[in-house]
């Protein structure tokens, strides 16, 4: 069972919007910067214009945002599994569907659509992008859902590789180091960076560390 709920949380300055899937924790609007960090250090690293951009995984949308933010991406596509998760967003119950809405409509740069990105970039690629943004697993040793080993290896990354345009780049977010992860994007791709990202958490009063793994060439 998936749920959005939302609710006041002390130290957070008002109430906060969350997915659970299964009683399992997904996704907060309270800390956002890794999210996106994954589409900002992204667009950073590659340079180009004119952007193709596939985010896998819609969330609260913040990782989609922030690529539509830079007047240097010309399309995003999301692919989204869940199809309550796309509602929320359409029927304006995210604190970012009014702009992601916006870019939803005629002669927008957005494109939402349902499907399991995994699956999609096992096949032949269709489409080849600038840069392929996945943010579905908590870490590459913890799927949410059907295990996704698949992707988290060589073979993986390979065939990921393979729905990249030239000089493209691949970012996987991740709460945990994955350093098994990144020797097996080591093995498939000539350039690959592991940052991590700080922050501060109000709720737990704790610091906290995400990770954004980025990979080209």
């Amino acid at each position: 069972m998936i749920i959005l709920r939302q609710r006041d949380a002390a130290g957070a300055g008002g109430p906060i919007t969350e997915i659970t899937l299964d009683h399992r924790f997904l996704m907060s609007s309270l800390n956002t910067v890794s999210e996106r960090a994954l589409s900002s250090l992204a667009i950073q690293w590659h340079g180009g214009e004119n952007l193709r951009v596939l985010v896998g995984g819609l969330g609260l949308g913040y990782t989609a945002h922030e690529a539509l933010a830079s007047d240097r991406v010309g399309r995003v596509e999301v692919v989204e599994l869940l199809e309550p998760v796309i509602s929320w967003t359409r029927d304006g119950l995210v604190p970012l569907s009014h702009e992601l809405l916006s870019e939803l409509a005629p002669g927008g740069r957005l494109q939402i659509r349902q499907g399991d990105v995994y699956l999609e970039l096992r096949e032949p690629p269709r489409t080849k992008y600038d840069l392929i943004l996945i943010d579905v697993d908590n870490s590459p040793e913890e799927a949410l859902g059907a295990p996704n080993d698949a992707f988290h290896s060589a073979a993986g990354a390979a065939l990921a590789h393979e729905h990249l345009a030239e000089g493209g780049v691949l970012g996987v977010w991740s709460t945990e180091p994955g350093d098994a992860f990144v020797e097996a994007l080591r093995s498939v791709f000539a350039e690959v960076q592991s940052r991590a990202l700080d922050f501060f958490n109000p709720v737990t009063n704790e610091p906290e560390t995400n990770w954004v793994f980025l990979a080209r060439g």
